[in-house]
């Protein structure tokens, strides 16, 4: 027997989660900063580097939900 339809809104839900990596770092002129800089690395490739981790901790965060 396959889920039943509040099942599978729910997960649709969770998986709109997948899109905030994606949105974040769509739009670069958004943080394409000149700082503030972290351990001297510029705003641009710490906030990349920070989505990077980030969109590996939302997709496990989606996948366990799901399951």
């Amino acid at each position: 027997m396959k889920g039943s339809p509040a099942n599978g809104r729910s997960k649709r839900l969770w998986y709109s989660l997948l899109a905030l990596p994606l949105l974040a770092t769509m739009f670069p002129q958004l943080y394409a900063a000149g700082g503030p800089d972290l351990f001297g690395m510029p705003f641009f490739y710490w906030y990349q580097l920070a989505w990077s981790v980030l969109a590996g901790v939302v997709t496990g965060i989606v996948y366990f939900a799901t399951r």
